[in-house]
């Protein structure tokens, strides 16, 4: 199934009021072992991830079509990687909020409004942890908009904040960038990760 945006993402839900019903329970999913926000099918998606006490929180760029207990290659992806470096839970984040199957569906300029409830989204998860572990895997994808590595220098400014480890999952990419997991094998490591050094090259 595909993702094509209907336009503009327009007004952003806010990211607690989303939460807070993310909270309570789903006929649809079981919320002790999810967290969905916002917890419908929407336009835009702040987290998509399993509980535990040890997560890994993933970076990638934009939401598509997953959901709980249907996760995309991606994510199945994710969380293998996570599993087999230790952690008990995965909690997708990305850089641009917005759903598109296809990254070139994505608007062409930044919504500051859904950019500004998507951080807060980002200071919940690293909250979850005394010493974040953040796995960045955006891949060469974060060059399709101007905007998104403005983002992502935020969440740099956040992660930092909270004393955030940043890793990616096996060497960089020749482009600079850290890989995307679709496409990697389920026992890759993850590897420390520069993301300072990175948002100066």
């Amino acid at each position: 199934m595909l993702h094509i945006p209907q336009g503009a993402t327009g007004e952003a839900l806010p990211f607690q009021e989303a939460l807070e019903a993310a909270l309570r329970p789903s006929p649809d999913y079981d919320v002790e072992r999810w967290l969905y926000v916002p917890n419908t099918y929407g336009e835009y998606r702040y987290i998509l991830g399993t509980r535990g006490k040890k997560p890994l929180i993933c970076v990638g760029i934009n939401p598509s079509t997953a959901a709980p207990d249907a996760l995309d290659p991606t994510l199945q992806s994710a969380q293998r990687v996570a599993l087999s470096n230790g952690y008990d839970s995965f909690l997708m984040f990305n850089v641009y909020a917005q759903r598109a199957t296809r990254p070139d569906d994505m608007e062409p300029f930044c919504n500051g409004e859904l950019h500004r409830e998507n951080r807060a989204a980002f200071r919940y998860l690293l909250s979850l942890s005394g010493q974040p572990a953040v796995w960045a895997a955006w891949g060469n994808i974060i060059e399709k908009r101007d905007y998104l590595m403005d983002c992502m220098r935020d969440f740099a400014a956040d992660g930092q904040d909270a004393g955030a480890c940043w890793f990616t999952a096996g060497p960089l990419l020749k482009s600079g960038h850290p890989h995307h997991p679709l496409y990697l094998r389920r026992d890759t490591k993850l590897l420390e990760f520069d993301i300072a050094a990175y948002l100066r090259r």
